[in-house]
């Protein structure tokens, strides 16, 4: 069982990185043109971590077929973890906003979940 829901978690993860690439783009050329305000913009970028899991989650439901839900909330954790991971690795020194990581993390595991239901 878990080997075979090797090759759909990292295509959900792929398609939750990609989504997350594009928004992010979209977000920057909305800030450049129209010169948001730093609470809108991590607002939004709050929105792309969810809208990004979602994504992800969803892929990961359709794929693994049942407990669509659990699939899609372990798609955004470990859409998460991998961020995290990431985050940490470049940003070595830097203290860890535990408050801000946790925003995440929930909307995180909320939008895999959010996507695994619906898929």
């Amino acid at each position: 069982m878990a080997l075979r829901a090797v090759k759909p978690m990292i295509r959900s993860l792929l398609l939750s990185y990609t989504l997350s690439a594009l928004l992010l783009a979209l977000l920057a050329f909305a800030l450049y043109r129209l010169r948001l305000e730093e609470g809108i913009v991590n607002l939004l970028i709050f929105a792309v971590y969810f809208a990004a899991c979602a994504g992800g989650g969803l892929a990961a439901g359709k794929s693994m077929g049942k407990r669509r839900f659990f699939w899609g909330f372990l798609s955004g954790l470990l859409y998460f973890l991998v961020l995290f991971a990431v985050s940490r690795l470049l940003n070595q020194g830097v203290p860890l906003d535990l408050k801000r990581s946790s925003y995440v993390l929930g909307l995180c595991v909320l939008g895999g979940a959010f996507g695994g239901i619906l898929s």
